[in-house]
């Protein structure tokens, strides 16, 4: 069953898409903020910058941002660990890339949709799920739903928004029968 807003989610460990590892640790950080998102996904992009200022402008308050691309690359190359590899040696992350060539985090996570957003609290528990915002298409927006539900956070109130609905390219899943890396 996949994770729902006030489940408890446990560490992780995933590889980054550049080499090495990183454990997603919601204990480490007043808060996590974890992104499913992809390469090729025209919504996945529309938001890219918009996340990327959010995981800059929280950083110093302890918001840690870490994006996951959980897509077969075999279905969609464009996902590859080689073209994520390459979006961050080109600057375009402020914070770990991860690849979930298994696809066991986004199933446990109940990803649908790149992107699909969850914010998890220094306790570990799940306490927002769905779009950074209202609209992908207008700038402005600068990811609302996420810095509403942060600030909350920090300053220890209950998330007002705990969930809405993702928006974004459907989640590449490998196909039956097909094992991961052949």
């Amino acid at each position: 069953m996949p994770y729902s807003v006030g489940d408890a989610v446990a560490p992780v460990t995933l590889s980054r898409v550049e080499g090495g590892d990183h454990t997603v640790d919601p204990s480490a950080a007043t808060a996590t903020v974890v992104v499913f998102t992809a390469n090729h996904c025209p919504y996945a992009l529309a938001w890219h910058e918009r996340i990327q200022q959010l995981a800059r402008d929280y950083a110093d308050q302890g918001v840690q941002v870490v994006q996951i691309n959980p897509n077969d690359e075999h279905v969609q190359p464009l996902d590859s660990t080689e073209a994520s590899a390459a979006r961050v040696a080109a600057g375009d992350f402020a914070g770990p890339y991860l690849r979930d060539a298994e696809q066991a985090v986004a199933r446990a996570w109940g990803a649908q949709k790149t992107p699909d957003v969850f914010i998890v609290d220094r306790s570990g528990t799940l306490v927002y799920r769905g779009a950074p915002d209202a609209n992908y298409e207008d700038e402005d927006q600068n990811a609302r739903f996420l810095r509403e539900a942060l600030d909350d956070i920090l300053a220890s109130r209950s998330v007002s928004l705990p969930s809405t609905e993702p928006v974004g390219c459907s989640v590449k899943w490998s196909p039956v029968g097909v094992t991961v890396g052949s």
